[in-house]
């Protein structure tokens, strides 16, 4: 889409608040470049997280401790920051993209895509008062708390088998819940499931409420298992896709995977001259808060070259 003419006022705008856009701010500003992160919730889905243990350089912090140390350093070298929702990108000229909020529009030489995910819920009952009580979406994020443990893995997929995998090192039983006929990870998985001794699958069923007091202590199924439809639990890790948030990206020409996640090459490149992206929106394997910063800073770098036509 071609929007209105402007000279670029920013030489990069980041879109997205979260650690991997303010770890491209941070590096951007140490380059000099004029430069505006906007994002709708600063911080990003990492704040939900309450503690983080897999950081470098910290033992143990919170998620938003995290985000706030990694957006008050980007901050530092000038960077400005708007918590705005971004409703609209396009092209301006050549060598000009806009970004609007609605309000307000922005003229940029380079954009830095770090628009990340959203989780597909469950949408039962229970789900949002649970969230971090009970109710998570990252074995390697929380799995550590449940120690000794009744946990549930919902979903069949390759990645739920792997999450159900991991909390065997936790809890002492781990529950497989699939809506179909059977789980369908990828045979090497498959085989370590079925040789586990703490992992067990109950297939053809759903959840359709959690509940407990302060924290999750059952949830009940669509059909009885064991005779019985409530089932007491602990934990309850949802595992049944991500949403990645690209469709900005896409409106101006900037090619996904199957999966609708950003492309992009060694130098967090994307195939539009100009446009870079970072962290869980792109289509890198491994999606962790330390990768997405990394992702972030190479993103800034290959910006500041194409700025300065490296």
């Amino acid at each position: 889409m071609e929007l209105k003419h402007g000279k670029p006022k920013y030489d990069t705008v980041i879109v997205g608040a979260g650690v991997s856009g303010f770890g491209a701010a941070m590096y951007a500003g140490r380059f000099q470049m004029k430069t505006l992160v906007i994002g709708e919730i600063s911080g990003g889905t990492i704040i939900l997280t309450d503690t983080v243990e897999n950081y470098p350089g910290f033992k143990k912090l919170t998620g938003m401790e995290l985000a706030e140390k990694i957006k008050e350093h980007a901050l530092e070298y000038g960077v400005k920051f708007i918590e705005w929702k971004v409703t609209e990108v396009g092209k301006c000229e050549e060598g000009c993209f806009t970004i609007s909020t609605g309000e307000k529009s922005f003229h940029t030489r380079a954009i830095i895509f770090a628009t990340g995910t959203e989780w597909r819920k469950l949408k039962v009952p229970g789900e949002k008062k649970f969230a971090n009580k009970g109710v998570h979406y990252c074995a390697l994020c929380d799995g550590f708390f449940y120690n000794d443990k009744v946990i549930g893995v919902v979903g069949g997929s390759d990645s739920a088998a792997k999450e159900a995998l991991l909390l065997t090192q936790y809890g002492r039983k781990v529950y497989i819940i699939y809506r179909g006929k059977k789980i369908h990870p990828e045979p090497i998985n498959m085989k370590r499931v079925e040789e586990s001794h703490k992992i067990e699958t109950i297939n053809n069923t759903n959840i359709v409420e959690i509940k407990g007091n302060d924290k999750v202590e059952n949830v009940v199924f669509d059909r009885p298992y064991k005779g019985k439809k409530e089932f007491p639990i602990d934990a309850v890790f949802i595992e049944i896709g991500h949403i990645p948030l690209s469709k900005l990206a896409v409106d101006i020409g900037v090619k996904t995977n199957e999966k609708g996640e950003i492309k992009i090459d060694r130098d967090a490149k994307t195939n539009v001259p100009g446009v870079f992206a970072a962290g869980d929106v792109v289509d890198t394997r491994f999606k962790q808060a330390i990768t997405g910063v990394a992702e972030g800073v190479t993103a800034a770098y290959s910006a500041y070259l194409h700025i300065n036509k490296g």
